[in-house]
This record gives C-alpha cells, sequence and structure tokens, in this order.
C-alpha cells in the first residue's frame, strides 16, 4: 500500500518561495502520474499540477502557471513542487496524490500541508 506524505509547507509573505515536497512509501510511484491539489477554506479542491511518471510531461492550472515548477525523482520516491511569488490568495492545505496512468481519478492521497501566505 503507498502512502504519500506531504512535506515544506509553512507561513510566508507574499513574494516569497516554498518548495513543497510529496515522499513515498510503501511502494515504489515511479509509474505513477503524480498530482498537486490545493483546498482553501470554504472553496472546492483545485487541481493545479501534475507530472507524469517519466518526468516528461507537466501539468498546471493557470492561476500557478509561470510561477510553479513540478518535478520527480524517482531514485528517492519523491515529487517536488517549487512555488515562488505566492501571494495570500494562494493560502491552502496543498495536498499530493498519485495514480496510473490509465486511471482516471487518484489512488493514493497524502494529509496535507499547510501553506500560508501574509500581506
Amino acid at each position: 500500500q503507498v502512502q504519500l506524505v506531504e512535506s515544506g509547507g509553512g507561513s510566508v509573505q507574499a513574494g516569497g518561495s516554498l518548495k513543497l515536497s510529496c515522499t513515498a512509501s510503501g511502494g515504489s510511484v515511479s509509474t505513477y502520474t503524480v498530482g498537486w491539489y490545493r483546498q482553501a477554506p470554504g472553496q472546492d479542491r483545485e487541481y493545479i499540477a501534475a507530472v507524469t511518471a517519466s518526468g516528461r510531461g507537466t501539468y498546471y492550472t493557470d492561476s500557478v502557471k509561470g510561477r510553479s515548477t513540478i518535478s520527480r525523482d524517482n531514485t528517492r520516491n519523491v515529487v517536488e513542487l517549487q512555488m515562488d511569488s505566492l501571494q495570500p490568495g494562494d493560502t491552502a492545505v496543498y495536498y499530493c496524490a498519485a495514480k496510473l496512468p490509465l486511471h482516471t481519478t487518484y489512488d493514493y492521497w497524502g494529509q496535507g500541508t499547510q501553506v500560508t501566505v501574509s500581506s
């Protein structure tokens, strides 16, 4: 059973940066697509980024495109999301998730890490 743990969240001022990490255990995610979601209080969960198993394919939602970079190291079973130019609107709990490429929904989820951006 794959388990995912997010880390790297915290409190930053507007304009700052954070690197979120998603570390997998209990099995390799090297063949999985890994994505990041976020959920702000009172809002729906938002799908913000993803990376294919090879790392060659990436997706970013418009709200983070150009200031975020998703990457993975399959030797360490880690996927990272570098977020720059953070704004108060980025405040949310950030979750990583993993799915096999042919699956339409994510199979495994982490517990989330809080990101708070102050103005």
